[in-house]
């Protein structure tokens, strides 16, 4: 049945943490939502929660590292709307591998960078004649406060996400004329199946609290229309990376490392 009246977001990664409970939270609000993933069985009990809210959830197989997939899922979902309004894209999929540089597998390396950076480049790209299309269109992605300075044992991991960042900052700007604002979402280690079993001297030193709730209300947060003295790009989730943050911007290089050398162990 095609859907004409509900906003709209399309979310990668979807069947399970972040993307999930992302998922769920536009659902609840009135959207209609794309939750898109390899994991067919969590899709499936997705479906099955969002049933009960007032949202209208559309689910369907999507392997990022896969730029045609992506544009075949992107032109079903929007044919549920009127064909051509996107409200908003997520970047939420990514994986985690952490460990000593030198000691992880070079496939490891890969598998960081094809999902976290070239998905997003995929997504993205895929993405923008849906987005061009819809006044006041937004691009979410997911960065991690590993991108504010790099992480020992977390060394290819925290480079995709400067990556993202910077995808992040260039696009917001050079979309601006099309409407289009491009957003980062900055949470630290959170409880979710990637972080589980993950043990470097950075998460011994902050520890991995934040919920997979605090970065959705956060997520739905960013994307509300606010006005705002200042534009926008870059959204830290919780307190510690928001301190991290801060302090990054106004502290000197030396002292910058000197913390995260400290907070790392090294």
């Amino acid at each position: 049945m095609i859907d004409v009246t509900r906003p709209t977001v399309f979310i990668s990664g979807a069947a399970a943490g972040i993307g999930r409970a992302t998922a769920l939270k536009f659902a609840a609000s009135g959207y209609l939502v794309g939750a898109y993933d390899i994991d067919e069985t969590g899709l499936a009990s997705l479906g099955k929660e969002a049933a009960s809210l007032s949202g209208r959830v559309v689910t369907g197989i999507l392997d990022v590292t896969n730029s045609d997939q992506w544009e075949t899922r992107l032109k079903e979902f929007v044919a549920e709307g009127d064909g051509r309004r996107l409200d908003i894209l997520i970047n939420n999929a990514g994986i985690l591998a952490a460990g000593a540089f030198e000691d992880m597998p070079l496939a490891v390396h890969r598998r960081q960078i094809d999902i976290n950076v070239n998905g997003v480049i995929y997504g993205t790209l895929a993405a923008f004649p849906y987005l061009k299309d819809t006044p006041g269109a937004q691009v979410v992605n997911l960065c991690s406060a590993s991108a504010i300075y790099g992480q020992p044992e977390l060394v290819t991991y925290g480079a995709t996400k400067f990556a993202v960042r910077g995808i992040t900052e260039a696009l917001d700007l050079e979309w601006s004329k099309y409407d289009i604002s491009v957003k980062a979402m900055w949470p630290l280690f959170v409880q979710t199946a990637m972080t589980q079993g993950v043990s470097t001297g950075t998460t011994s030193s902050l520890g991995i609290k934040l919920t997979v709730k605090d970065v959705s209300d956060a997520i739905f947060a960013a994307t509300r229309p606010v006005k705002r003295r200042l534009h926008k790009v870059h959204f830290p989730v919780g307190l510690p990376s928001k301190a991290l943050s801060l302090g990054s911007r106004f502290s000197p290089a030396w002292l910058t490392r000197e913390v995260n050398r400290r907070l790392s162990h090294t």
